[in-house]
């Protein structure tokens, strides 16, 4: 005997429903007896979230009381929080060490992503040569002669020229002044405007440096439309560069050919890389008068 189904409502929601059969308590839709379980189990994890910090509120007083016990001191229901203390671009930080009096002051230095160096270096500008680029020389070290390595992540030309401006208005001068710029750059796709920030950020080094030297890009391996890019920026740089009695760094001969030199992003070089392109740049600053 077939059954045809009945058109029922749900007493919870009020809705109409098809069903088969009806029981004699009512007729519950699947939305509402869902609603129903989930309101359940939240009841339950509530209650438990309840239970877990009544427990940890009862193991730190339990802690509290033996560190108290163990050190002689009396037991203090609540710890207050110091701040730590602001001190111009230092942060001072208090460290505390449980079941001791001793307090340890750690200076920790803040800087933001394009900060000026106006405040960074400790050696004596006018005798120390100054590297200033993107990421592709933070790892960058050079340790003779005395060299300045400032790395601004994610930096274009323009960024690096506003930097310099900063240091050219507190009057700074450095013996050598290395360029390292483009690889964020030819992701705009403007060659003709890369190449004018190019030329006014050795305008303005000029004017802090009698010696400037551009360091070229690396043959990245992210595609071909930007190592095509930077080839061509590469080449235009060599060209350039020496017609305004600019120093010129070959990278692209010494890294070319050589992914191992590359992260695996294809774009910022290996330890190894960065080891040959700092022994690029100090010969350059060894060499260029």
């Amino acid at each position: 005997m077939a059954f045809s189904p009945a058109i029922v409502v749900c007493t919870a929601c009020h809705m109409y429903s098809l069903s088969l059969s009806v029981g004699d308590e009512g007729f519950s839709c699947d939305k509402c007896r869902e609603i129903v379980r989930l309101t359940e189990k939240i009841s339950e994890l509530e209650t438990r979230i309840q239970t877990l910090i009544e427990d940890s509120k009862n193991v730190r007083a339990l802690d509290t009381a033996l560190d108290a016990t163990s050190s002689g001191s009396p037991v203090h229901c609540s710890v207050p929080v110091t701040e730590p203390l602001q001190q111009g671009n230092w942060v001072t930080v208090r460290r505390h060490s449980r079941g001791s009096k001793h307090r340890s002051t750690v200076p920790i230095k803040t800087l933001s992503r394009f900060s000026p160096l106006s405040d960074a270096p400790a050696e004596k500008p006018d005798q120390s040569a100054l590297v200033i680029g993107d990421s592709i020389v933070r790892n960058v070290k050079i340790e003779t002669p005395a060299t300045i390595v400032q790395c601004l992540p994610g930096a274009r030309a323009p960024d690096i020229l506003a930097n310099l401006k900063v240091l050219a208005n507190a009057k700074r001068k450095y013996s050598k002044i290395v360029i390292h710029a483009g690889a964020n750059d030819v992701r705009l796709r403007q060659s003709e405007i890369t190449k004018n920030n190019i030329k006014e950020v050795c305008e303005l080094a000029s004017t802090m440096s009698d010696t400037v030297i551009c360091s070229g890009p690396l043959p990245a391996y992210r595609g071909d439309e930007v190592h095509s890019r930077l080839s061509s920026l590469n080449g235009w740089m060599s060209k350039w560069c020496p017609q305004n009695n600019i120093g010129f760094i070959d990278n692209w001969m010494s890294f070319w050919g050589r992914p191992d030199l590359l992260k695996r992003d294809g774009l910022h070089p290996s330890w190894g890389g960065a080891a040959l392109l700092s022994r690029n740049m100090a010969h350059s600053l060894r060499v260029c008068t």
